[in-house]
This record gives C-alpha cells, structure tokens and sequence, in this order.
C-alpha cells in the first residue's frame, strides 16, 4: 500500500478540519472568558476595598474612589467640551514624538548592528545616555526649545528613541551571517542586501521595539504633561491631584492605559502585516 492508498478520504479530512476549528474557537472562547472573569474580579474586589475603607497599613484604601465613583467621574469629563482638546494634545505629542524616533532609532541601530566604526563613534555616548530617565530631560528641555509644545515632543522622542534603537541593533546582529555571506556570494550589493537580506531579517526585533516605544513615550509624555502643560491627559491626571478631584485621577489613568494599550497594538498590527513570514512560523512580532 502507496502512502497516498493510506491518506483518509477527503471528505474525513474535511470532518477532521472542521473538529478542529471547532476546538480551537472553543479554546479561544475560554481564554477569552477566562480574561473578562479577572478583570471583573480584580474590579469588584477594588469596589469592596473602598467601601469598606479597608486599611491594610501597607495599603490603605480609605482615600482610594470607588469604580462607581470612577464610572460617575467618567461620565461628566465625556460631557466636557476639554475632553477633545485633552485627547487631541496627548495624541499629537506622542506621535510627533514616536515617529522621530522611529526615524532615528530605526538609522541609528542598522548603522550601529551593521557597521563597526559607526558603533564605536556612537555606542558610547547612546549608551551614556539611554539610563537618563525621561523626567530628567525635562528641565534641560525647557531651556532648550522655545516652547513647551517642542520640549514634551522632545521629551517623548527620549523615552521611544533607545527601545527602538537597541532592538533594532539586536535584530541586525542576530542575522545569520551565513545568510549574509551567501547573499554576497550570489552577487548582491549594498543595496539590495540592505532591502532584501537585512531590513526583512531585523523586522521583527523592529517591530518589538516600536511596540515598546510606544509605552515608553506615553510614560514620558504624561511626566512632561504634569509639569509643562496645559492641555492633555497627563495634565488633567494632575491637576485633578492638585484640586483633589481623587476619581478624576483614576478617570485620566484608565485612559492613559488605553490609549497606550490601543498604540501599542496598532503598532503590533502594523508590524504584523509588514512581516507575514513571521506569522507563518508560528510567531508574532
């Protein structure tokens, strides 16, 4: 008997995809229950904290709002002609920001993963550099540009600019230099090795860096908002601490961690149309 003769017929291999369709959508609908029950639990527990003014002396809830508070909070800053403006100066920073440093990081780390003289001229100072933490720019930053709207740009492109860069220097060194050398071999220049060899094999650690930029621009962008701003999510976050509005400060968070979760995964989308061999091999970028 041939190993065609002891294929099963089409129609059980149709029976067999279908099954297990079937039971991948089911394991995905766990899953996904599974993440929607520990959110709500995490949600109700915080409710039961603050209602009782639980005062664990590590951690005290007296002074923490409720959800429902929150929920109440959220729902008048929706009604709040600000709530546009707020959204529109927070997004604005953060993308200028972030695709400077998409430019930048992205030159900078094939430079430095590919050529040895550009990382010794400039790994030295980036790596004296990279440990100053976003906050600290700030005052250098004010004395630098002339207005407040470039030094939180600024301040923003610092933050995305080294996870980018280091990434994107990782991805470049971890290339196979076999594949390198049998590309040259077959007689591909500079350029074409670039586009066809280089870009496409450092993409992913790319795409991981730009993901990670992007959380760490919008850290950066709320710590410039807090200080030098007038407008926008980071500065309402505070000046909600200043006027002691406590559900508003929990009201700016949430919306912190959801434009940054949104970012980062409009990042990662893009990424993975951008590398569908990745995909194909079981991993996403």
């Amino acid at each position: 008997m041939t190993v065609v003769d002891s294929l099963p017929p089409p129609r059980r291999l149709d029976r067999l995809a279908v099954r297990a369709a079937r039971a991948a959508g089911t394991v995905d609908g766990v899953r996904l229950a599974t993440r929607a029950l520990s959110l709500i639990a995490a949600v109700a527990l915080w409710q039961w904290a603050s209602a009782r003014h639980l005062n664990l002396r590590l951690v005290d809830f007296r002074n923490v709002p409720a959800p429902t508070e929150v929920a109440a909070a959220a729902v008048a800053l929706f009604g709040s002609p600000k709530l546009g403006q707020h959204i529109r100066s927070s997004l604005v920073r953060v993308f200028a920001g972030f695709a400077v440093a998409a430019v930048v990081g992205v030159g900078l780390g094939l430079l430095v993963g590919r050529l040895k003289r550009a990382a010794d001229l400039l790994l030295p100072l980036l790596e004296m550099l990279r440990p100053i933490p976003g906050v600290a720019w700030i005052p250098l930053a004010i004395l630098m540009f002339p207005s407040s709207e470039l030094s939180m740009v600024f301040i923003t492109f610092m933050g995305a600019l080294f996870p980018i860069l280091l990434n994107t220097v990782h991805g470049v060194e971890a290339l196979d230099r076999r594949v390198v050398a049998s590309s040259r071999a077959l007689g591909a220049r500079s350029v074409a090795l670039f586009r066809e060899v280089i870009l496409p094999g450092a993409l992913p650690s790319i795409v991981t860096g730009l993901s990670i930029g992007m959380g760490t621009a919008w850290f950066c962008l709320v710590t410039a908002e807090m200080i030098s701003g007038q407008y926008g999510i980071g500065y309402y976050t505070w000046e909600s601490y200043n006027l002691q509005r406590y559900p508003d400060i929990v009201v700016g968070m949430l919306f912190i961690g959801l434009f940054g979760m949104a970012s980062s995964f409009l990042v990662k989308a893009v990424g993975a149309r951008l590398t569908p061999w990745y995909r194909l091999e079981g991993r996403t970028p």
